[in-house]
């Protein structure tokens, strides 16, 4: 559940449904070196190998009309796998987006559940030292060539040498080796990773015989740099038209090989999607209240969700309110302090800045009481750490004591609480006693450095008007102890591009975690992706204690030994306080323009799925003619 400025947006989750969960260790009732089909790490997916089509779509959903969606920000490449550029939205800087296949598709109603796509199977040895699979004889690059074993193994290399999320994720895979016409074999330089035979499913399948080849002006491609010419892909849409910065419109092959899979019947029905981009989300908001630019609004503000909906569509009924139960745990929101900066590099003044945040007060003057005080990087399941570490979790943290926080083995870790009147003035003098206790001090009004007179202050990087709710009272609140912060707008070609560079004192960002942590906490917290420009590392943490945990969640040997080593990765992070947290909700809310049919349920697992979703043509006319001639 996203709510303000994130990088995957909320819109984009829904639409392209799970771009990016992270998956790991453990699966389970499956045999080693046999040939497997749909894959789990969690108890074996409800479908079995048998998997047909998902049980919640509708096998004879109609194909037509077009899905309007506007984004913030512009666009200036079509390769999203580079730190450089800043790519078009349909496109994903993990997994295929709307234009390439990966090798398995992640399941939208199963948490780390993945069935096949290019490969048609997977197997495993039983030490998971590689992972072999096989591709589906059927599948074809739009220009109607198969795609190959070749392809897969030099979509590997060039997506390792060139993505630095790739890169991370795949650390322990070294090469890539063609075993037949239809077998690709990955081999990993250490043994007993239980997830990596099943994330390898994840690899984006890239086309190497148009990448090596030349443009229409005889200019040969090159895959480390942005580019505007429309890709080769493989998937169920490709590029129509577009205007830079402006404008993407999609549309879907029809003759598309892979529309029979179990994975895609009843979905992708959509024949066009159509991209605008906008400034700013005001203006995007706006065009979503007057129809035709935005069919469906993910709506991140309580305060909106309960006041703004008065509009002519909604009392006409043409705008549809509602809201989706969603099973998947809730993501880490929060302000992220940057450890890069020496402001920051003190845990005491982190643990300060922690406190000064009144979600409290937020909450009930401005979200209706709504929201959740998020509490765990893992919040809603089996790995959020909870009271006291004991079992196998202390055992694990045992080993690094010398080098912890000595109040994590005696103390519930907790955020104060802004619940009476006099809170606030016992918070904020705590806040003040951690800042001289780190050598900061209030002289005249203003947070100094005790030996230099420095003031404290630091810059709040953003790119979305919509977050000064969220923001404005944190300022205020530091404004109290001396501390001044200002709060800066930029562009999100500029945002995204100072984020790639670690170029932010403090940002809001959301850490999007599964029910199965694995090697993506390499690109959340390793030493070696703190300088990694395009890291997930937004705190620069560099810490040998977190480095062992994360390897030790990487390692887990069971479900129960990944649940005490995510645990106890977890409570050091909390306890070392990069981020301030902010909150959450359990479940979705969107609105939509009154065109869509859709199945009668929908995943819980996420929420909803919108590629399962289908237009329906009367609606989309009567609506076009109503608002369009209005406008």
């Amino acid at each position: 559940m996203n709510f303000h400025h994130i990088r995957a947006s909320m819109t984009a989750m829904l639409v392209s449904a799970l771009a990016c969960a992270a998956l790991a260790p453990g699966i389970a009732g499956a045999r080693a070196d046999e040939w497997h089909t749909s894959s789990s790490l969690i108890g074996g997916s409800k479908y079995g190998e048998n998997f047909e089509r998902y049980d919640y779509v509708n096998p004879d959903a109609p194909k037509g009309g077009t899905l309007n969606t506007t984004v913030i920000g512009t666009f200036d490449s079509f390769n999203p796998y580079i730190v450089q550029g800043t790519p078009a939205s349909g496109l994903a800087e993990f997994g295929g987006g709307l234009l390439y296949d990966t090798l398995m598709e992640q399941a939208t109603d199963e948490g780390s559940v993945s069935h096949p796509l290019v490969a048609e199977a997977y197997k495993y040895p039983d030490d998971f030292s590689s992972a072999t699979f096989r591709l589906d004889p059927d599948a074809r690059w739009h220009d109607g060539q198969p795609i190959t074993v070749d392809d897969v193994i030099w979509s590997f290399g060039v997506l390792k040498a060139n993505s630095p999320m790739y890169n991370r994720y795949y650390d322990n895979v070294t090469e890539a080796v063609k075993i037949s016409d239809r077998e690709v074999e990955f081999r990993f330089d250490q043994k007993g990773n239980r997830e990596l035979p099943k994330i390898m499913g994840d690899l984006v399948v890239l086309p190497k015989h148009w990448w090596e080849g030349t443009d229409a002006k005889g200019k040969k491609r090159d895959i480390t740099r942005p580019t505007l010419e429309a890709p080769l892909g493989s998937a169920a849409y490709r590029i129509k038209s577009f205007r830079p910065g402006q404008e993407i419109i999609w549309e879907r092959v029809p003759d598309y090989w892979g529309a029979k899979l179990p994975v895609k019947i009843g979905r992708e029905n959509f024949d066009q999607r159509r991209y605008r981009y906008f400034l700013d989300n005001n203006a995007a908001w706006q065009a979503f209240t007057k129809g035709g630019f935005k069919d469906i609004h993910p709506e991140n503000s309580a305060r909106r969700w309960m006041t703004a909906y008065d509009f002519p569509a909604v009392k006409a009924g043409d705008v549809i309110k509602k809201e989706f139960v969603s099973t998947a745990r809730a993501n880490m929101q929060g302000f992220v302090l940057n450890t890069r900066r020496p402001l920051f590099q003190d845990r005491r003044v982190r643990q300060a800045l922690s406190y000064a945040y009144d979600f409290d007060t937020a909450n009930r003057t401005q979200s209706f009481g709504l929201n959740t005080r998020i509490t765990s990087y893992f919040m809603g399941g089996d790995f959020a750490s909870r009271g006291l570490p004991e079992g196998k979790e202390l055992e694990i943290l045992e080993q690094y004591r010398d080098k912890l926080p000595p109040d994590l083995f005696t103390k519930e870790f907790a955020l104060p609480r802004f619940d009476n009147p006099q809170a606030e003035r016992k918070i904020l003098r705590d806040a003040v006693a951690l800042f001289k206790e780190a050598g900061w001090e209030i002289r005249n009004g203003r947070m100094v450095n005790t030996e230099t007179g420095q003031p404290f202050s630091f810059e709040i990087l953003d790119f979305s008007q919509d977050s000064g709710p969220t923001i404005s009272p944190y300022i205020e609140m530091l404004r109290k102890i001396g501390v001044t912060v200002t709060h800066r707008i930029v562009d999100t070609s500029q945002f995204v591009n100072r984020v790639n560079d670690f170029d932010y004192d403090v940002i809001t960002q959301v850490l999007q975690q599964s029910d199965s942590p694995g090697n993506e906490q390499r690109d959340y917290w390793s030493t070696r992706a703190a300088d990694a420009p395009g890291s997930r590392n937004y705190s620069g943490i560099k810490d040998p204690v977190i480095d062992a945990l994360v390897d030790r969640v990487i390692f887990a040997t069971d479900r129960d030994d990944l649940i005490a080593a995510t645990r106890a990765l977890d409570r050091v992070l909390l306890w070392n306080y990069y981020v301030v947290p902010q909150f959450t909700r359990p479940n979705l809310w969107v609105a939509y323009w009154n065109k869509f049919g859709m199945p009668d349920k929908q995943p819980e697992y996420i929420g909803a799925d919108v590629e399962s979703w289908w237009i329906d043509p009367e609606k989309e006319k009567a609506l076009a003619a109503k608002y369009q001639s209005a406008n």
